[in-house]
């Protein structure tokens, strides 16, 4: 690890001003992955500046229903807030899938959707990786790639994006609010990370300076049924080889609106609108299941260690699907 200055911002003004005074500064919150970035020498940053002590460690209701998530709050308390379970059960149950309890008591919102690949090249910095030195290679792509992408890639790279906090957002039509040097914006959740393509260093679209302050999910109508459904090599603190998410609207066994992302399988949770647009209207049954399966699989590649994943998120998607139709009250 290299030395590196640290400060703690009183505000989001002198924390946006501070970035320009160094070469390469870092925000920090929870830090579980800045910090192993950083051992690894993955990250080198010459500065950190804590954000701690800003005030976005609340939830609040917004008018139409909607519920903003505070980036400074951490997972475990966002989990297991009765405003989120009633809200948003599918996302509670994302959140308490993924690390353990230990890492969900430190890591905050915010910093789950800046995460960073898990891939191993990525760590390893022995060998090439393009999104760690651009233009380096892509060891993972004729190396061993078990863990990695099928949908989205690139000849620069086949990393996934780790979260599962973030494949429940994604399938929820989540938005981003963020404070940076042109003031306050936001971004919708489908257009927050990105596929590599030839730049995969840049792993969302924030700009220099950029804060994200809290997270809006929307208003909607699948506290009945719904599931999170993650394929992992063990049962507790592993990555998803395929996740689902699946958020269902039912007026009797007719599929009235259907929500569904993927993680494990792309540079960003994978969310297909056509493919949902397929399910709406019809029978909740096993056969339109496969369909819709089949249509967020087509144009999947696989590298090798990694194509049983194809034939594997086709049927966590059906699997998924089912589970949410069935509805949570038997499952209980």
């Amino acid at each position: 690890m290299n030395r590196f200055t640290y400060n703690q911002a009183a505000d989001v003004a002198a924390a946006i001003e501070e970035v320009d005074n160094y070469a390469s500064p870092k925000f920090i919150a929870g830090g579980t992955n800045l910090l192993d970035l950083m051992k690894e020498n993955v990250e080198r940053p010459d500065h950190l500046i804590d954000l701690n002590k800003l005030a976005f460690k609340q939830i609040e209701e917004l008018e139409g229903g909607a519920l903003r998530l505070g980036a400074l709050m951490t997972n475990a308390d966002t989990a297991y807030s009765e405003q989120v379970i009633q809200h948003s059960p599918l996302l509670a149950r994302a959140i308490l899938a993924g690390a353990s309890a230990q890492l969900r008591n430190m890591a905050t919102n915010g910093g789950n959707l800046m995460q960073r690949t898990r891939c191993y090249y990525f760590y390893d910095t022995a060998t090439p990786c393009n999104k760690r030195e651009p233009g380096s290679g892509c060891s993972a792509i004729n190396g061993y790639n078990r863990i990695l992408a099928i949908l989205g890639t690139s000849e620069q790279c086949i990393a996934t994006h780790p979260s599962d906090m973030c494949v429940a957002l994604a399938a929820l039509g989540a938005t981003v609010n963020i404070s940076g040097k042109n003031g306050e914006r936001s971004i919708p959740f489908a257009d927050f990370h990105r596929l590599p393509g030839e730049n995969p260093e840049l792993d969302n679209n924030l700009q220099a300076g950029d804060i994200v302050t809290s997270i809006d999910v929307p208003a909607n109508s699948f506290g009945a049924h719904y599931t999170y459904l993650k394929i992992r090599d063990r049962a507790s603190y592993a990555f998803a080889l395929v996740s689902v998410a699946v958020g269902l609207e039912l007026e009797g066994s007719i599929i009235k609106n259907a929500r569904l992302a993927l993680g494990g399988v792309a540079h960003k949770p994978w969310r297909d609108t056509e493919a949902e647009e397929l399910l709406k209207g019809q029978e909740a049954n096993e056969d339109n299941f496969r369909k819709v399966a089949e249509k967020i699989l087509t144009g999947a590649k696989g590298y090798g260690d990694n194509t049983f994943k194809i034939e594997l998120a086709k049927r966590a998607i059906v699997r998924a699907l089912k589970e949410a139709a069935e509805g949570q009250e038997k499952k209980a």
